[in-house]
């Protein structure tokens, strides 16, 4: 038997950095899923054991402030794309720029000297990741996709899913199709 799951990353996290601070009594306030404030700065051996304990779960402490404002970039283009609303209202530059108080061009700067990549690319994988997700779990139809995603036109949402994943929706949705037949 096969069993599908989907993850809510959010809360995985949230609870996975519950557990393991509440396990050492820290008093502590999540901000958001990379960034965590302490009351009072940890002792040396507290940092180690917290350092171990997510180190087991993948989650990383990031010293480097450049590395942290990355991965706050990434929180946030994440959340906006997954937030349809949200993302028809604000354009990405702005909403950065608003939520991490600098200009996009900093912005915009410190992703690509930290990543390799722009941050508008960024944008299209997490989006064509949301189409996937789309296809696969809500038998949405292109033109839905297209419209939840914000995209000027199918045309374009299939352009970039093409570039991105090497195949059209049309071919990834008679794939899935395919898969879920057999199962």
């Amino acid at each position: 038997m096969k069993m599908n799951l989907k993850f809510d990353y959010n809360f995985i996290c949230k609870t996975i950095l519950q557990e393991q601070l509440g396990a050492l009594n820290l008093e502590y306030k999540i901000h958001s899923l990379s960034e965590v404030e302490f009351k009072k700065k940890p002792t040396e051996t507290e940092l180690q054991y917290v350092t171990q304990a997510l180190e087991k779960y993948g989650i990383t402490i990031i010293v480097d402030q450049q590395s942290a404002l990355v991965q706050r970039i990434k929180e946030l283009i994440t959340e906006l794309i997954n937030d349809t609303e949200k993302s028809r209202k604000y354009n990405a530059s702005d909403y950065l720029s608003e939520k991490l108080n600098y200009s996009y061009a900093h912005l915009s700067s410190v992703f690509s000297e930290t990543t390799y990549s722009s941050i508008e690319n960024f944008i299209i994988l997490k989006k064509i990741d949301l189409a996937k997700e789309l296809i696969i779990h809500k038998n949405y139809t292109l033109t839905e996709i297209a419209h939840e995603l914000n995209y000027s036109s199918v045309a374009h949402l299939s352009a970039q899913f093409k570039k991105t994943t090497g195949l059209t929706p049309s071919a990834f949705q008679r794939i899935i199709n395919k898969r879920k037949k057999n199962e």
